[in-house]
């Protein structure tokens, strides 16, 4: 456990008090070890702060250490680093692998000290605010009560926690940063009616994360000679799709079940300008209407609205 976070079931409840506290004195915990975690975790450490990462997978890295071999990223390897870390010589490609993604965010956390804060196999599966009435909570118009991160210190955050092996750990902290991401290990799986489900095919019916936790050599040869329907149009479904047009060819094609059209583009432009470059970077912070924002912020958000419509525009005419 990092030094400046206190196990409720071992050393007591966090004691608070109403005078300001640096913030190398308040504890912190990070929910996930992905690409934010890691980057909180580093900025934390900075200014004096020494969180404890909560991460139930057994790697850090989020989604890339168990996606599937043949993943890429989609964007362009210079749009997707850590401003303060560039990528290694060794990686050359435009759209780096699933493989060298995962060892970027590793060394990421490695050359920053953040690995030491990281509890790998934990999951946590409970989160409570105490110290404060509901009532008082519900009341509260800005964050806190007061607009501060650590409010008034008279309320604190207990987390229940799970290991590898099930046993459970009750934690309390002043402030929770949530980087849990999209892709948490949360399958979305519809409901069916009775009769109308998985139960009702014959062949074996996976989710895209099963299939990526399976690994690369088992999952190939699930797939090999086998019909295929991938249902859905994400990115683990073309991912999905592609690696088995790659192992049965046209003899077996994999057959998709899409319920909107969309149209893959691997580059669209306005006035000349690509326009990833303006929402895939800090400057499409600038580009949409945030509350609480001041007068030269709507200001700008008014002035840049062209360049929204004209994104949209080339999306729906595309």
């Amino acid at each position: 456990v990092a030094p400046s976070f206190t196990p409720a079931v071992v050393n007591g409840a966090h004691k608070h008090t109403n005078q300001p506290m640096g913030l190398e004195k308040r504890s912190v915990a990070i929910i996930g070890a992905g690409v934010s975690g890691l980057a909180a975790c580093k900025h934390l450490l900075e200014r004096g702060c020494r969180p404890v990462v909560f991460e139930a997978g057994d790697a850090v890295g989020g989604v890339w250490p168990s996606a599937m071999e043949g993943t890429r990223l989609q964007a362009p390897r210079h749009m997707y680093r850590y401003s303060d870390f560039p990528w290694p010589d060794s990686v050359t490609e435009m759209f780096p692998n699933q493989r060298q993604v995962a060892d970027y965010l590793h060394a990421y956390a490695r050359r920053f000290d953040v690995l030491d804060c990281v509890r790998l196999g934990h999951r946590v599966t409970g989160m409570e605010y105490v110290g404060v009435a509901e009532e008082e909570v519900a009341a509260w118009d800005e964050w806190a009560g007061c607009g501060e991160a650590f409010g008034s210190g008279d309320g604190e955050w207990r987390l229940t926690v799970a290991d590898a092996e099930g046993h459970i750990e009750v934690h309390t902290v002043d402030f929770v940063i949530l980087c849990t991401g999209r892709f948490s290990n949360c399958p979305n799986i519809p409901k069916f009616p009775p009769g109308r489900g998985p139960e009702a095919f014959d062949g074996k019916v996976i989710h895209s994360m099963d299939y990526s936790k399976m690994g690369s050599e088992k999952a190939k040869e699930m797939i090999k000679d086998k019909c295929v329907t991938v249902v859905g149009y994400g990115n683990s479904a073309l991912d999905i799709a592609n690696e088995c047009a790659n192992i049965n060819g046209m003899e077996k094609p994999c057959t998709m079940v899409v319920r909107t059209k969309q149209w893959i583009i691997p580059n669209f432009y306005a006035w000349g300008i690509n326009i990833s470059n303006f929402y895939l970077t800090r400057f499409a912070e600038l580009l949409i209407h945030k509350p609480g924002e001041g007068f030269l912020l709507s200001i700008l958000a008014t002035v840049l609205t062209p360049l929204v419509l004209q994104h949209v525009s080339i999306l729906y005419n595309s």
